[in-house]
């Protein structure tokens, strides 16, 4: 049986960056790599650095099979060398459903920051849960800020 990583993706820099580093332990490693989006309605995703709410089941699966497929594009543009990404869109809290996912991978990848915003400040970060609470490995990229 092979391996898995699972990877969050909110469509962040720092998911994309965290999709980068799974694409590379996957490759590395020779394990299965599967890209995870969580929704919830009403769903609120950026558009550039404005947010914008979406609220329609309908509307809120097309917007997210969007963003998933934009941050795979970009990541794989940095890092193409793995040529099968799995894409998983389920709906749920991000941390309930990667720490529900953490049971049956080997690794779970998160990126630092996301688009959490004030609630995420209240609430606590999907990293920091993730880490708290997952039953496997996690795995936490920082984003990189260039210095100029």
């Amino acid at each position: 049986m092979s391996k898995r990583i699972v990877v969050g993706v909110d469509g962040s820099e720092g998911s994309i960056e965290a999709l980068v580093w799974a694409i590379e332990e996957a490759q590395v490693r020779q394990w299965e790599l599967q890209a995870v989006t969580a929704w919830q309605s009403p769903y609120d995703y950026y558009y550039g650095e404005m947010p914008i709410v979406v609220v329609s089941d309908a509307e809120i699966l097309e917007q997210v099979n969007k963003q998933l497929d934009t941050a795979i594009d970009k990541a794989t543009s940095l890092s193409p060398s793995l040529t099968h990404i799995e894409r998983l869109i389920v709906e749920g809290s991000p941390a309930e459903v990667l720490c529900d996912l953490s049971r049956s991978v080997d690794l779970l990848v998160v990126g630092s920051r996301g688009h959490g915003g004030f609630a995420g400040l209240l609430l606590g970060s999907v990293s920091t849960q993730c880490a708290q609470h997952s039953e496997c490995p996690v795995v936490i990229v920082h984003k990189h800020h260039s210095r100029k």
